[in-house]
Formats: C-alpha cells, sequence, structure tokens
C-alpha cells in the first residue's frame, strides 16, 4: 500500500550514562522508499539504528515495525530484516562459504512452499557473489577491509528481506564497487524493498534516496524529499564593502566568512528584499550563489542550536 508506515520511532531517547546519544527522535519510513539517514559522524547515526535494531537498551521512546513493537527475541520481525553493522565483525576461523552456508541454515524451512523459498535465497546469495567479485575459498580472518564489506552486504541482501538497515554501507569499498552497491539497492527498491540508509557522505543520499533525515548531536533537525531540498531558497551572499560590518549587522545572517572588507552570509531571504535592506550602504562588488544540495547539508549541520 502506497506510503504504508513500516518502521515508526516514537520519542526514541538514547543516553550513555550522562552523555547524550538521541533525545526525542521520532521518525517515520514509508514501505518501499529508500530513506537517507545523514549526520555528522557522531551525531547519533548509529546509535539510532541499534536501538532499532534492539542491540541496544533505549532510555525512552519505542520502535514500531510493520506496526508492532519489535521486541528482541522477535524472531518473525528478524526474518524480514537485512541488516549491515557500520563495522563487521564475524567468525575468522570459517571461510566466506562457511560463513553464508550458516547464515544460509538459519533460514531453512520445514514444508514444501518454504523449501522453494530457500531455493531462492540460494539462488540469491550466488548472484550476489558473482556480482560483487567475490571468492568464497577465502577464510574470514584474510579478507580485506571491502571484502569483509561485500560479505556482510551478502548476508544483509541474500534472504530477500522486506526491510534493509544498513549503517555506513560503503565505508571500504572501491569506487566502482561502491557503484555496483547502489545499483543492487536500486533493483531492491524496484522489489518493494524499504531501506534506511546511514550515512555522512552527502553524495550518496542524492545519488539514491527518495527522501532524507537530518541528525545533529542527538536531534533530528530537518526531514524532506531530497528533490525539495535541493529547491529550498537558500544562497551564498559575498560582498565586498567597506561597511562590511554595518552590512553583516542589518542583515544578521549566517556569516560564513569575513575578511577585511569581503564577508560571505547564508542567506535565506529572497533577493528583493536583501537588496532593499542593503541599498543604502556602499557596495563595490555582490555575488549571489545557489546553493548546491551539498551546501544545503552542510548550512544543516553547522547551523547555530
Amino acid at each position: 500500500m502506497e506510503n504504508e508506515i513500516i518502521i515508526d520511532i516514537r520519542n526514541l531517547t538514547k543516553y550513555y550514562g550522562d552523555i547524550l546519544g538521541v533525545k526525542d527522535l521520532s521518525l517515520q519510513l514509508k514501505r518501499g522508499e529508500i530513506f537517507g539517514f545523514i549526520g555528522p559522524n557522531g551525531a547519533g547515526k548509529s546509535t539510532t539504528i541499534r536501538a532499532v535494531m534492539n542491540l541496544i537498551n533505549k532510555t525512552e521512546g519505542q520502535i514500531l515495525i510493520d506496526g508492532k513493537e519489535f521486541l528482541r527475541d522477535d524472531t518473525e520481525i528478524k526474518r524480514i530484516i537485512g541488516y549491515l553493522p557500520s563495522e563487521v565483525n564475524l567468525y575468522d576461523d570459517l571461510t566466506v562459504k562457511g560463513m553464508l552456508d550458516y547464515h544460509e541454515s538459519f533460514y531453512r524451512k520445514f514444508d514444501s512452499v518454504e523449501k522453494t523459498a530457500k531455493k531462492d535465497i540460494h539462488a540469491r546469495r550466488k548472484e550476489l557473489v558473482e556480482v560483487l567479485q567475490l571468492d568464497e575459498n577465502k577464510k574470514i580472518e584474510d579478507l580485506s577491509l571491502g571484502n569483509l564489506k561485500k560479505v556482510g552486504i551478502i548476508l544483509a541482501l541474500m534472504h530477500q528481506p522486506e526491510l534493509l538497515i544498513l549503517d555506513e554501507p560503503t565505508s571500504g569499498l572501491d569506487p566502482i564497487m561502491q557503484n555496483v552497491f547502489y545499483d543492487l539497492l536500486l533493483e531492491e527498491k524496484k522489489r518493494g524493498t524499504t531501506i534506511f540508509y546511514s550515512t555522512h557522505i552527502l553524495s550518496e543520499v542524492s545519488k539514491i534516496c527518495d527522501r532524507v533525515g537530518i541528525i545533529r548531536k542527538g536531534k533530528l533537525i530537518k526531514v524532506e524529499d531530497v528533490d525539495s531540498l535541493s529547491d529550498k531558497s537558500l544562497t551564498f551572499v559575498t560582498v565586498k564593502s567597506d561597511q562590511a560590518d554595518e552590512i553583516a549587522a542589518e542583515l544578521g545572517l549566517k556569516i560564513i566568512s569575513k575578511e577585511d572588507k569581503v564577508v560571505k552570509f547564508a542567506n535565506n531571504i529572497s533577493d528583493d528584499e536583501l537588496i532593499k535592506k542593503i541599498a543604502k550602504y556602499r557596495i563595490d562588488k555582490i555575488l549571489i550563489e545557489e546553493a548546491t544540495l551539498e551546501d544545503m547539508f552542510l548550512h544543516y549541520y553547522t547551523e547555530e542550536d
């Protein structure tokens, strides 16, 4: 069903002793979307992901998946989730094949219909191994960081989950393999899979995400469609003037940089209003630039509390 909610995070708060992880975070993910969860390192992304996965205890709040509270021992909900942590830690003494066999065994079915589903899982595993160019004969302990991440991707995708939860999934992958990975995710989206994609890399969001949530210092500060976010009226204004200090005081805008007579602002007022406000000052040069999507994210990352 269109716009059906698959993840419903309600007022999630997590403290580590006196240290804030996330505070009063509420967020809903729609079925079939790729949702980018973005913020600088330490913003609270992994804390939120681990709370959703029940890997850490919540201080406060509730998390519903498919309308049902996700409890730690709920195997039915776990069956529909594929999870890739930011750091992949596996059994070092196993081969890649042994690790994948072990994971596949979790989905062993007993009646004829579900045995067919198991065959599909094995076929998907073989397909992913080929696409990601992974050698199944190598031992886990001998893998490079990139190949270890590939194993993690296969473990997350091979059972064809309804919900993918990915925490910094491209770390360790080379640029070519990153693009292969993006293509895999877009294929998953076509199948109706919901993808919760946590990252600090701005370019990833614009490539594959439908919506984005921006988190900063443990607080969710913005949720918006990626396309509409790039249409917002943020510009950068650079003014050269002997009266730069007076202009800065008049506008009251966030100063990006200031050197001698040149000051640069992040501007969210209309060009007409801007010109009217500074018309009374002596101006040598003025430059008005449209903000890129990356500029928009950085603006929210660094804005004052």
